[in-house]
């Protein structure tokens, strides 16, 4: 009997590549797709993810904006993991440059999926934003039953909500032969090591913090979760009876911008790195953001926190998440390995059980 084939939509990205990693170590036979095999520096390091891999990794080109491109892609495929989707670094001119590539590459995803014949489950990659992401703060935890209204949402977090909607639309109006299962994993802000050398939001957070490119830190609050954890949830969620027809959220702890710089300071300023922790009187940022548009667009979040409820992902998904304390600890130090962020004369690196127990006495809510 051939082993199931499982298609990771996105494979070079920092979330993507944790899964194949981990799908890998499973002994899954494993298809990704790049937007080019050509672009070697980011594609190389994907064939290396799991050394002892029982069955080679396949790679294959599909864009989210070339609908032809799935078909091929998803072809023989038993599950399907979709966790490409566009995240602009910088502020979009118009919002269609994010929420199209969003909506329309995952249901030419699902088209070729609906079409292979071969496709039990599809486990897609949404967001919190598509639970609660609005600027306002909420008194309780929201659970998978709450939804964002588009029409209050900055671009990014429209397409993670309208990407999410059409794709439960499109599974209720399958025709019945060519049903499939859907399953739904709504990470909150993903933080931990990088496997590559591509920048992302996450990792762009930390080299602020480390290389203070912000002498004072916004009042920003953010809920957290390991890439490691989100990983394991989509694994999990692919095969598990449980999972199908359902959303999960994967969020583990909100820690407000000037938390982060404590813990990180305490690590990392005997190490040469001096890390912000002041936070910024709002005025001060209001003017700011006059000839800054990356603090005009974090203005309306000052302030706000968004509260997650994570128990499907703790009792369905059996997922043990990771204290974000060691998460982002780990993560400044694969940052400062890898080159992202550059060695201090004093840098010693991590510091083992010692160093570990002392930023856990840290006073963080």
């Amino acid at each position: 009997m051939s082993a199931e084939k499982v298609l990771v939509t996105g494979a070079s990205g920092y979330l993507a590549g944790h899964v194949t990693k981990q799908l890998q170590e499973a002994g899954h036979v494993v298809r990704g797709t790049v937007r080019s095999l050509k672009n070697t520096d980011k594609v190389k390091h994907l064939y290396n993810l799991c050394p002892d891999a029982k069955h080679k990794l396949e790679l294959v080109e599909a864009d989210l904006n070339k609908p032809e491109s799935w078909e091929p892609a998803v072809s023989g495929m038993t599950y399907v993991i979709h966790v490409a989707s566009p995240f602009p670094l910088e502020n979009p001119k118009h919002e269609d440059e994010v929420i199209k590539p969003a909506v329309e590459g995952t249901l030419s995803v699902l088209e070729a999926c609906a079409k292979a014949g071969t496709v039990k489950r599809v486990v897609l990659t949404s967001s919190c934003a598509a639970i609660d992401w609005t600027p306002e703060t909420h008194d309780k935890p929201r659970d998978e039953s709450s939804w964002s209204d588009p029409s209050k949402q900055d671009p990014y977090s429209k397409s993670k909500t309208l990407a999410e909607t059409a794709a439960w639309n499109f599974i209720k109006e399958l025709p019945e032969e060519q049903k499939f299962e859907l399953a739904v994993i709504n990470p909150s802000l993903i933080m931990g090591p990088p496997l590559h050398g591509s920048s992302c939001t996450s990792v762009e957070i930390m080299q602020k913090l480390l290389e203070r490119q912000m002498p004072m830190l916004p009042k920003n609050n953010f809920p957290m979760v390991d890439v490691r954890d989100v990983a394991q949830a989509h694994v999990r969620a692919m095969t598990l009876p449980e999972a199908a027809g359902n959303r999960h959220i994967c969020s583990t702890k909100n820690m407000w911008f000037s938390e982060m710089g404590i813990l990180l300071k305490g690590v990392f300023g005997p190490q040469g790195y001096n890390v912000p922790t002041m936070v910024a009187p709002k005025m001060m940022l209001r003017i700011a953001s006059i000839f800054d548009s990356s603090i005009k667009k974090i203005l309306p979040e000052v302030g706000v926190l968004h509260l997650f409820a994570n128990t499907r992902m703790i009792e369905v998904l059996k997922i043990e998440p990771r204290d974000m304390r060691d998460t982002l600890v780990e993560m400044a130090y694969s940052l400062i390995e890898s080159g992202f962020v550059k060695k201090t004369n004093k840098y010693k690196g991590p510091g083992g059980p010692a160093e570990r127990e002392m930023y856990m006495k840290l006073s963080l809510s």
